[in-house]
């Protein structure tokens, strides 16, 4: 299968292994199909995928940045989401040759005396990589806390057990129950020196933000392309988006976006996360009502804009400048 190219920027690559580190995550290894070198990237870098279902999606590199012969990426199958996920973990396969875009990093490992690491669930796929790019550099002041439901669910466990990281790793497991939550405020309860690096679920990432608000806001930095955001829901309904200047009408239906059906209506609108979190398509709503599911937009920027990937109308049409 190979995934048809979008306009833009995008390499197609091969996907030379495929392997399954935990309940519904697998490990995609990437590389050019002529083995020509890949761009560089830094640890916390990220590239854009256009997945099997034809939807772009954000994936943290996890592998070696030295490393120019590949790209490795920890993809879960989002059971509740809108299917990128589920399309790469279900539908890709080893020959298969997909549109990936050239390296972002939007997360980047800056240089410190101290880190602290806290990953959830699939979080773990770009703090790996910072941690193995500090051993490589001979840095092992850092340590690493990774949230999962349990030991079926925890990628690179052997890794994570190695003796290279002993004493620098806890692993802890919830069960699903929020009572059993990890305890960080022992760990924040003073202001510290160390740069902190979380990346997961939307919850562990507001329970960091309110146990670190005290400290240096520049020495925590945060990732999030899983986001909570419901772009699609149950009692959705079809609208019409019409262009202010050329008039032309558009219906949306009840199971795509916007940025989807304007994509199939054959106009190429700049995007990232496609989850609401990154603010890439922002777009000018000139008229109607919208319903706003991103968390970008502050509520007086709501009046005038929009971000296509998540957000709907409430009533029958809006009016847009895309």
């Amino acid at each position: 299968m190979t995934t048809p190219a979008a306009a833009g920027d995008f390499m197609s690559l091969r996907i030379d292994r495929k392997t399954e580190l935990a309940e519904d995550i697998y490990l995609f290894e990437l590389t050019r199909p002529d083995n020509a070198p890949l761009p560089s990237f830094e640890a916390g870098a990220h590239v854009t995928v256009i997945t099997p279902c034809g939807a772009r999606r954000n994936y943290s590199l996890c592998n070696d940045p030295t490393d120019d012969s590949r790209y490795q990426l920890g993809i879960k199958a989002e059971r509740g989401g809108r299917g990128a996920s589920v399309s790469m973990v279900e539908q890709a396969a080893e020959g298969d040759v997909l549109p990936v875009a050239n390296p972002e990093n939007t997360f980047s490992l800056v240089d410190a005396d101290e880190y602290i690491f806290i990953a959830g669930g699939i979080g773990i796929t770009p703090i790996i990589c910072m941690v193995r790019t500090l051993l490589a550099r001979g840095m092992g002041n850092f340590h690493l806390y990774y949230l999962t439901r349990g030991p079926e669910l925890t990628a690179f466990r052997e890794e994570l057990s190695s003796a290279d990281l002993a004493g620098r790793v806890t692993v802890h497991h919830d069960g699903g129950d929020p009572d059993n939550m990890y305890d960080f405020w022992p760990l924040f309860e003073k202001p510290g020196k160390a740069h902190v690096y979380c990346c997961g679920p939307r919850p562990l990432m507001e329970e960091i933000r309110g146990v670190s608000g005290h400290w240096s806001q520049d020495r925590i930095h945060f990732e999030d392309f899983a986001s909570d955001v419901m772009a699609l829901r149950e009692d959705d309904r079809a609208f019409v988006v019409r262009h202010a200047d050329t008039g032309e009408t558009v219906e949306v239906p009840a199971d795509a976006t916007i940025l989807e059906t304007l994509r199939r209506a054959g106009h190429e609108l700049p995007s990232s996360c496609e989850s609401g979190t990154c603010g890439t398509c922002r777009t000018e709503l000139v008229s109607g009502e919208a319903d706003h599911r991103d968390m970008v937009l502050e509520a007086h920027q709501r009046e005038s804009h929009i971000m296509i990937c998540v957000s709907r109308a409430r009533g029958d049409e809006l009016v847009l400048r895309w």
